[in-house]
C-alpha cells in the first residue's frame, strides 16, 4: 500500500475579520514532492474577495482527480491493448446538488475525453471497452459515491 500527503497552509492575513467571517479563504496546497498550488474556497459559495477564482478550489480538485484517474488509466490499458495516442483532453465537469439526504455534494461528474489515436485505430467498441476498464480500475472513481459519466467526445486519427 501506499501513503499520500499534502499539507494545507492558511494564516490570517492583516486587516481581515475572522470573528466577523470577513477573511480570505486563500490557502496553499503543497504535495509530496514539493509541488505548490494556490487553493481557495469556491467563489461560488465564497464570494469575492473572501476567494480567488483564479486559484483551485476543492470542487474543481475532486473533478480534475477524478478526471486525471481515468485518462491515467486510459493511457496504460490503450497502450497495452496496442493504441498509440497523439492527444487526449478531457473538459470533465462536476455538478454540485442536494444529495439524498438533503446535503450539498458533488452529485455526478461528467468525463468527456477528445482522444486523437495515432496509427492502429480502435474501433468504437474497443473506445468504449477502454473506458469502462479504466473507470472501473480508477482508483479515485472506486473512492467516491459521486455518479461518473464517461461520455467520449471523439476518437480521432492524426493520420
Amino acid at each position: 500500500m501506499a501513503t499520500y500527503h499534502a499539507t494545507i497552509d492558511w494564516t490570517l492575513r492583516d486587516g481581515d475579520d475572522f470573528a466577523g467571517g470577513a477573511y480570505s479563504r486563500s490557502h496553499t496546497l503543497t504535495f509530496d514532492h514539493g509541488v505548490t498550488i494556490e487553493g481557495t474556497a469556491s467563489p461560488h459559495i465564497v464570494p469575492e474577495p473572501w476567494s480567488d477564482p483564479k486559484a483551485v478550489d476543492p470542487e474543481e480538485a475532486f473533478v480534475s482527480a477524478l478526471s486525471s484517474c481515468h485518462m491515467l488509466w486510459f493511457l496504460h490499458l490503450a497502450q497495452r491493448a496496442g493504441f498509440s495516442l497523439a492527444s487526449y483532453r478531457d473538459e470533465a465537469e462536476g455538478l454540485m446538488a442536494r444529495n439524498a439526504d438533503g446535503k450539498l455534494a458533488m452529485t455526478k461528474v461528467e468525463l468527456k475525453p477528445y482522444i486523437v489515436f495515432k496509427g492502429n485505430q480502435p474501433s468504437a467498441e474497443e473506445v468504449e471497452a477502454l473506458h469502462h476498464r479504466a473507470h472501473a480500475d480508477c482508483f479515485i472513481a472506486n473512492s467516491v459515491t459521486t455518479e461518473v459519466v464517461i461520455t467520449p467526445q471523439a476518437a480521432l486519427s492524426d493520420a
